[in-house]
């Protein structure tokens, strides 16, 4: 297992235009990090960093303790023991699946070529297919195979450039589950770059999200989720519920904050000082709020959008007292239609940001 870290990496291709801005990002060795932000904020450039593709302005870049990139350093790609699985596979179209998954072993003898092409196939739920043409396989099976050919030199780190890009939803998940499974079983440390959310969240070990060329939050996916560092983190990485609040937490830490849906456990408060912001943003997850008919609830509102998902539904109410309206993810059936009236409770805690 080889640990990556990166240190102080900053990009521009020219004036004014600065793609990476000191980014700092260390992945534990055998852990599968992904790097998650909207298009432009620099993920492909750290990425092609990484692989030696492109020289940093500044930073360093290290693997396994061995500097990659640095000052007066710069390891060409071959050299720098980094497998990669590009989007949609990249195959090579004259090679049979065999010779695709050995490419990269040279220096070896053939049979020693043959064997690990035979056992990168078995690990990816291939085996068998050594003899076919790219051509002959799904989408789906061209990126295993992908996977299998960055695999079979021992690489200390596996690039992963988006890789599920062109599959159909149906088949993304399982490919997805195929290729997880496959690094644990190597132990291999890998970089999965992505702009899907629920991608990196139901993959990786550690999410990275990216903002402006620098690193905006990094953790496991539930940190990331539950409690994300600003409310421009919280709405990217999932659907979020953002109200202006006031807080009512004790000298102790405890208490609430109160919003437009009521009274709210307060899980915690960014920033907090010693005497501690009083108003702020409230966030909440959709999955946190309820519909209710109870009379008593503690806010009201009108429905005016319902979307069916089929697992489940997001739903659209406009709060009395509120500037925008707030959407609520129900489970089951949907006992709400638009334009109806309803009552909204909130579950689970808060969390303020000033």
């Amino acid at each position: 297992m080889t640990d990556l870290r990166i240190e102080s990496v900053s990009k521009a291709y020219g004036p004014g235009a600065t793609v990476l801005d000191g980014l700092d990002l260390t992945v534990p060795g055998g852990a599968l990090a992904a790097v998650l932000g909207p298009s432009g904020c620099g993920k492909t450039t750290l990425l092609r960093i990484i692989a030696g593709f492109l020289q940093a302005d500044a930073g360093t870049v290290t693997l396994g303790g061995r500097t990659l990139s640095g000052p007066g350093v710069h390891l060409p790609p071959e050299r720098r023991r980094i497998g990669i699985v590009p989007q949609e596979g990249a195959l090579f179209p004259h090679l049979s699946v065999a010779r695709n998954v050995a490419f990269g072993l040279s220096g070896v003898d053939r049979a020693e070529r043959r064997g690990r092409s035979e056992e990168m196939l078995e690990l990816v739920g291939l085996a068998g297919y050594g003899d076919r043409m790219p051509h002959e396989l799904s989408g789906g099976q061209q990126q295993r195979i992908a996977l299998a050919r960055a695999l079979a030199p021992r690489p200390g780190l596996v690039l992963l450039d988006e890789p599920f890009n062109a599959l159909d939803s149906a088949l993304r998940s399982g490919v997805r589950a195929d290729v997880r499974a496959a690094l644990r079983a190597t132990g291999a440390t890998a970089l999965l770059v992505t702009h899907d959310q629920q991608e990196a969240l139901s993959t990786a070990d550690l999410v990275a999200v990216v903002r402006g060329g620098a690193i905006a939050q990094c953790g496991s996916p539930q940190e990331v989720y539950q409690r994300p560092a600003d409310p421009w983190v919280a709405g990217f990485v999932g659907d979020a519920v953002l109200l202006p609040g006031t807080d009512g937490t004790d000298a102790d830490g405890n208490g609430t904050v109160a919003t437009a849906l009521g009274p709210v456990p307060l899980a915690t408060t960014a920033g907090r000082g010693p005497a501690g912001p009083r108003e702020g943003t409230v966030l909440l997850r959709p999955e946190q709020l309820e519909l209710t008919a109870a009379a008593s609830a503690a806010a009201h509102g009108t429905v005016v959008n319902v979307c069916f998902y089929g697992h489940d539904a997001m739903v659209t109410v406009d709060v009395d007292g509120l500037e925008r309206p707030v959407d609520i993810r129900v489970a089951g059936p949907i006992p709400v239609r638009p334009g109806e009236r309803t009552g909204i409770r909130v579950t689970g805690e808060a969390t303020l940001h000033p």
